[in-house]
């Protein structure tokens, strides 16, 4: 009685259609004898940003009447059926309420939008094989537009339905899909698992998660039945993306389609014949079998201009003088755009035609591009034997180095991978010169590759000081997991000299290594105990470490914690060191999709001298990280400064500002106070680029670019006058991040542009006065007032070239601030600029 009951229950919720149809066990709608149905169908398509209404939406409607009858029926089976659909009346609107100046399609008909050879191919007959309420195929003409094929494939695929509760894989207009049916009482539910879907068409997108774009998407239909066949239908879907980093720059495409049976009539009589394939020839011969998954349509551009004329047009925001401002990356996103779409002749063209200046910028355009033809392109025009385009050829290897979906033949051209990595994972032992040993550090550094960790580990305890810093800061990149018992020995021995002396930086890059990959207790106790047997200024930069560590919650606190509970390791005398070395992290910014922090590590010489500075900066998004910069600096007044930048997980050329002390004395005497470049271009940021084929048979795209236009530079002044040297590091940039939805017919175009751009610069000037003993040192970290402007165009055209637009905008100045670090810099501070005066 129990079972009978649950089962019951079970029945009357789940797939009670109706009783006629259980009895008959049918298995999908079904059509009856010489009769037409005769349907309303409306399809209609809105694009605007994410958090519009539908009245402000941009788009398109179109509606008609259908015709749908049974054309033949398997004698042995009633749920095979062909069916014949023929469309008629048809009109376009907006989708949305406007005034007749915003309303391109004002007195237009169906015939003057579409033209007349399409309108007629719209209306043509074309058949459809249902078994079992799927679709087996879809007949229509080849000669017919693809557009035309699309949207009849559309409404088929709207008369694909079963009626009982499960899960099956179908294939429709767009793809082949995984798809829930829920079935109750004479109502079917489809809901479309969008992710499932394969598609022809495939896109790529940008692999930081910080820097990419996110997608929310739903398709539901339902359906309700009359008299065994369907008396509605009405599908919806919405496709949402956002970039991460900023979730107010979002952009949705919302597709609906509403097909309901208006009335019945008697029809015209079933066909004769055995199998489908021969009806459907006596039906008309032209007819043929040309699938139901919508195919691809190029989408044309009339009037647009050539890459040259682009190109001509751009060019002045790309000199080097405009880097800083936020008209640069907005150039370099829309010459992408152009470069993507053209031949390997025209791209030639303009390197060819590029000012000295401008050219380094071409070419970070042109290797973003990541087209075939662009990067057949750059391989004839760059010269890699030739010395004097060296800047070229690191612009081209640095702009791959960002590449957001690189392609076999990009890793081909660059020498092919697999030798590549024989030869950087070779090189550190193939050479004795100094410089080429760092170039392959440097590379391997950018690798990552897992291999490159025993070469780091060797390499870390080498006798040359510049060897051991790049090995552990290279350590330091690599996935906690990766870090052996042998690596953490190693790095333990270099930190505490158990088989050579150290200079001071080197250990204390060993003690960033040990504490940021997931640290044991020995190890954390054995750092407690050092601090106080360490030298005058390393031990404060230790003791500041820790208490950093603990301040701001990083993933060593726990441990650090628990070894501190021991008085041995922690005590006042060894925890009461002063100095001026220290380690600081803090918030650059905080928002509901992407906090950046930032750390500055400190060591002095016990004269005062820097001898290590490294300022770090950090995005997180959802639980993702990206190091957006890092700024390692050394000195040694009396040999050696310099410094080496990390852009975005990319590792730089380090920049020597003197070596030695002659070197420095007869740079002060010609110093024109113009300072060194560090680094100049343009960066693909963000890359995200798909295509939406929506249930109606329309198509929609998506393309989001973010770019960013960066220039740090770094200087040194010495004044033997005033007895101070001052060193900077300006970080100069702008940012602007665009993402364009378009649903393109050939014969109308809607669509809507989000987007937001910055421009922000970085000072961090480091003041050492040596008129006293020890030296006093000032650092300080400001961020200027910048402007930050978010905007969303949409615009509407028809081919006849009648478009209108509309656009807002919002601009707001963020002010600027002095980032706080310790407070013995600030105390120091105030007594260098307190003798300045």
């Amino acid at each position: 009685m129990h079972i009978h009951c649950i089962q019951c229950g079970c029945a009357q919720s789940e797939y009670l259609l109706k009783s006629s149809e259980m009895k008959s066990g049918a298995a999908g709608p079904r059509l009856n004898n010489n009769q037409l149905y005769k349907f309303s169908y409306t399809t209609e398509v809105l694009v605007d940003r994410a958090r519009g209404s539908k009245e402000g939406s941009t788009g398109y409607r179109i509606s008609s009447d259908v015709d749908v009858n049974l054309v033949w029926r398997d004698p042995s089976s009633k749920d095979d059926q062909l069916i014949r659909l023929v469309i008629s009346n048809v009109r376009i609107d907006p989708a949305s309420r406007r005034s007749e100046k915003k309303n391109i399609l004002h007195g237009s008909t169906a015939e003057s939008v579409l033209g007349k050879t399409k309108l007629a191919a719209l209306m043509k007959p074309f058949l459809l094989h249902l078994k079992n309420g799927k679709a087996k195929a879809f007949y229509s003409y080849w000669a017919e537009p693809a557009t035309i094929k699309n949207l009849k494939r559309g409404l088929a695929s709207l008369l694909q339905v079963q009626l009982k509760t499960g899960k099956v894989i179908e294939n429709d207009v767009s793809g082949r899909c995984t798809v829930d049916y829920k079935a109750v009482k004479g109502q079917v539910t489809r809901t479309k698992i969008l992710d499932t879907c394969k598609t022809p068409e495939t896109g790529f997108t940008t692999h930081s998660q910080v820097l990419g774009v996110s997608r929310k998407s739903n398709s539901v239909t339902v359906f309700t039945l009359e008299d065994g066949f369907i008396g509605s239908a009405v599908a919806e879907e919405m496709h949402s993306l956002a970039v991460n980093a900023r979730r107010s720059a979002a952009a949705k495409v919302v597709s609906r389609q509403t097909l309901k049976l208006v009335k019945t009539e008697a029809g015209p009589l079933e066909a004769a014949g055995k199998d489908v394939a021969g009806v459907v020839k006596s039906i008309d011969a032209k007819l043929a079998a040309v699938g139901i998954v919508a195919e691809k349509v190029k989408s044309q551009c009339k009037g647009c201009p050539s890459l040259f004329e682009h190109w001509q047009a751009q060019q002045k925001q790309l000199e080097p003088a405009s880097l800083s401002k936020a008209t640069a990356p907005r150039s370099f996103l829309a010459l992408i755009q152009s470069i993507r779409k053209a031949s390997k002749d025209d791209i030639l063209k303009v390197l060819k035609s590029a000012s000295k200046t401008s050219l380094p910028q071409v070419v970070d355009a042109v290797t973003s591009s990541q087209t075939a033809a662009s990067l057949d392109a750059m391989l004839e025009f760059l010269n890699f034997t030739d010395a004097k385009s060296f800047v070229l050829q690191e612009r081209f290897l640095y702009a791959c180095g960002f590449s957001s979906h690189p392609n076999e033949r990009m890793l081909q051209a660059l020498l092919a991978v697999v030798k590549v990595k024989k030869m950087i994972l070779e090189g550190p032992d193939s050479t004795k010169v100094e410089s080429e040993v760092q170039m392959y550090l440097l590379a391997l550094k950018n690798s990552l590759l897992p291999e490159a960790i025993p070469i780091f580990t060797k390499y870390a305890e080498s006798e040359v000081g510049a060897y051991n810093t790049i090995s552990l800061t290279a350590l330091q990149r690599y996935d906690v997991n990766l870090m052996t018992n042998e690596v953490k020995l190693t790095v333990n021995r270099v930190y505490h000299q158990n088989r050579r002396i150290y200079e001071k930086n080197v250990r204390a890059a060993a003690a960033d290594v040990i504490l940021s990959s997931n640290p044991s207790y020995v190890e954390v106790k054995n750092l407690l105990l050092s601090i106080g047997n360490l030298p005058y200024e390393m031990n404060k930069y230790m003791l500041s470490k820790i208490q950093d560590i603990l301040r701001f919650q990083l993933p060593a606190s726990k441990v650090i914690q628990q070894a501190m509970k021991d008085t041995i390791s922690h005590n006042y005398d060894r925890f009461a060191k002063v100095g001026s070395s220290s380690a600081y992290s803090g918030f650059m910014a905080q928002s509901a999709d992407v906090t950046s922090t930032y750390s500055l590590d400190i060591l002095y010489s016990g004269s005062g001298v820097l001898r290590r500075s490294n300022m770090n900066i950090y995005g997180a998004s959802n639980g993702a990280m990206l190091h957006g910069l890092q700024t390692e600096g050394e000195e040694d007044l009396e040999s050696f400064a310099g410094m080496s930048a990390l852009l975005f997980d990319v590792q730089l050329r380090p920049v020597t500002f003197f070596k030695g002390y002659s070197d420095l004395m007869s740079k002060m005497f010609s110093m024109s106070g113009e300072p060194m470049n560090v680094v100049k271009g343009l960066i693909l940021l963000t890359d995200h680029s798909e295509v939406i084929q929506l249930q109606s048979g329309l198509k929609a795209s998506a393309e989001f670019q973010g770019g960013l236009a960066i220039d740090i530079s770094g200087g040194m002044e010495v004044s033997l006058w005033y007895r101070e040297s001052k060193t900077s590091v300006n970080n100069r940039g702008a940012l602007v991040v665009t993402g364009n939805v378009t649903v393109d017919m050939d014969f109308m175009r809607a669509g809507v542009e989000v987007s937001f751009e910055t421009e922000a610069s970085l000072d961090f000037i480091t003041t050492v006065q040596f008129s006293e003993y020890p030296f006093l040192v000032c650092i300080q970290m400001d961020k200027t007032t910048f402007p930050f402007s978010e905007s969303v165009s949409k615009y509407e055209s028809l081919s006849s070239g009648k478009s209108v637009v509309s656009h807002k905008s919002k601009k707001q100045l963020v002010p600027g601030s002095e980032f706080p670090l310790h407070q013995e810099n600030s105390n120091m501070c105030k007594r260098v600029f307190d003798s300045s005066w």
